[in-house]
């Protein structure tokens, strides 16, 4: 206390000071960089993609130079920080090689003819078995979830190949069978960052909510790779790591979890861009005709079938002369294939009919509610094949164009119950990070807070205003879920005043107008 004291008295004898001095036209000097009760000699890292630095769908040098964590040790350094090493990628073009094979490809960038991302050219030149030796500050490990922290073997070699082993961590892991707690222990940090547990919801969501919710199973060893993580599980690997890192006394910071469905992965598609031009793939006239065979072929008796079921309100006419909500399968709904099928049967016979039961017993048209992932975009209109009809074969014309005559899956929505489950596990999951930062004294940042800020007007800084908006709000990179380098400044600022408002110190932000938005398709 005596220490936050006097640094606050040098604060404000600084501050006045400047303001009575005249040398300088009145502008204050600056408040000088002092560490506060914080020590930052050595500073680990600990995390997923996000720590890591992983941008535009890969892990790459640029970016991982402007990690959010590479980013805080600079600043740290006028307040008495050390050497800050990272597990450094071999290029900028992104993605791994397994044995010669590519296991994760390159990353994307902005394509200004196609007006859309594509990935770079190039092939990946880092091999996952080329390990690398020492230790390194920055333990972000893209792709791990919370419980992996602490998983033995999860960077064992043999193991990557066969899923049961992360490539990422297995290149510069001490030995095979080393967690990556144990990996940060070792190094004996005074500081440490930990931000982990957006992993642990986020293949599910971006799956459309194909895992499987495993709240009330105590074992991550039963998981499936798109499954929410039980908030029990968290909360003890949670408790088990931040016990470890304050052992021997070290400071920290940690971060809650932003609501993942307000990243531009899954704000940017709307639920409704069904219209005469897009249906007719910019031709309006023909888009047109479309939409009134449409209407008379499928949506009309559909419409009619449903009503006589109760269920109308499942299905709409296309409108003639704006803009139509896509039509998706929802497995929340009662399943009316029978007698969809029974109903067809006079007028389509039964093999037909009971294709149309198949097809459209829990299919709806998209609301609000729903939020289409990122990645369905590219397959809106397209024909459908046995492997992703859900139904085991590819449809026949016109039955056969995702998200118009044919529902889009599972994959391709987060209906309202899949949101709602997100949900929950992230504010079961931050009331855990929150309570055990106040438990054990540690600087706390509010992600979530700041998500919230990004996507209802943005954050302005300078002349600027960074938002979520895919590709152009400035924040986000091109795969809609990480951050651009600009971001990541963001971030390492949050973390900064953070840092500052517990522990007393002075760090300094960043110019967030330094960083880009964009990454070239070449990084030089």
């Amino acid at each position: 206390m005596k220490k936050n004291i006097k640094l606050l008295l040098l604060v404000s004898l600084t501050f006045m000071a400047s303001c009575n001095n005249d040398d300088n036209n009145n502008t204050p000097e600056e408040v000088p960089v002092v560490p506060g009760s914080a020590v930052f000699t050595k500073y680990i890292a600990l995390g997923d993609s996000f720590a890591a630095g992983y941008s535009d769908n890969a892990l790459f040098k640029k970016g991982q130079e402007n990690s959010y964590p590479n980013i805080l040790a600079q600043q740290f350094v006028a307040a008495g920080g050390g050497t800050f090493t990272q597990p450094l990628m071999n290029d900028n073009i992104g993605g791994l090689l397994l044995g010669g094979n590519v296991i994760a490809g390159t990353r994307l960038s902005f394509d200004g003819a196609t007006q859309t991302p594509i990935n770079v050219v190039g092939k990946p030149t880092t091999e996952v078995t080329a390990h690398l030796t020492g230790t390194f500050n920055n333990l972000g490990v893209p792709g791990a979830k919370s419980y992996h922290l602490v998983a033995p073997n999860y960077g064992n070699v043999a193991g990557v190949a066969m899923g049961q082993a992360n490539p990422y961590f297995a290149r510069f892991a001490s030995t095979a069978s080393t967690t990556v707690l144990a990996d940060a222990l070792v190094q004996d940090p005074t500081f440490f960052s930990l931000f982990i547990g957006g992993n642990d919801v986020l293949a599910y969501a971006t799956s459309g909510g194909t895992g499987k919710d495993q709240t009330g199973n105590p074992n991550p060893a039963t998981y499936g790779g798109n499954d929410i993580t039980d908030p029990a599980v968290f909360a003890g690997v949670y408790s088990n790591l931040i016990a470890g890192l304050t052992a021997k006394g070290a400071k920290g910071v940690v971060a809650n979890l932003p609501y993942i469905t307000a990243l531009p992965h899954f704000t940017t598609v709307p639920y409704n861009p069904l219209t005469a031009k897009t249906i007719g793939k910019n031709d309006a006239v023909v888009g047109l005709a479309n939409i009134k065979a449409l209407n008379a072929q499928l949506y009309g008796p559909l419409k009619q079938a449903l009503t006589a079921f109760n269920a109308g309100d499942r299905i709409n006419l296309l409108s003639e002369t704006g803009a139509s909500p896509l039509l998706i399968k929802d497995e929340s709904l009662p399943n009316l294939s029978a007698q969809l099928t029974a109903a067809f049967t006079p007028t389509l016979g039964a093999q037909n009919a009971a294709f149309y039961g198949a097809v459209f017993g829990q299919a709806r048209q998209a609301k609000t509610t729903d939020l289409v992932v990122l990645t369905t975009r590219a397959d809106i209109g397209t024909a459908p094949t046995a492997a992703n009809s859900g139904i085991g074969i590819a449809p026949p014309a016109p039955l056969n164009a995702f998200g118009i005559s044919y529902p889009l899956q599972d994959k391709h929505v987060l209906i309202p119950t899949e949101i709602a489950e997100v949900k929950k596990a992230t504010d079961a999951y931050n009331t855990t990070i929150e309570a055990i930062a106040k438990e054990k004294g540690l600087a706390f940042v509010d992600t979530r807070a700041t998500l919230t800020q990004l996507a209802n007007g943005g954050i302005r800084f300078g002349n600027f205003t960074m938002s979520s908006s895919f590709a152009t709000g400035g924040a986000f990179s091109l795969d809609g879920v990480h951050p651009s380098a600009r971001g990541y400044g963001l971030i390492a600022n949050i973390f900064v005043d953070a840092i500052n408002a517990k522990y007393g110190s002075t760090l300094r932000h960043v110019d967030l107008g330094v960083y880009p938005i964009q990454y070239p398709a070449i990084i030089q």
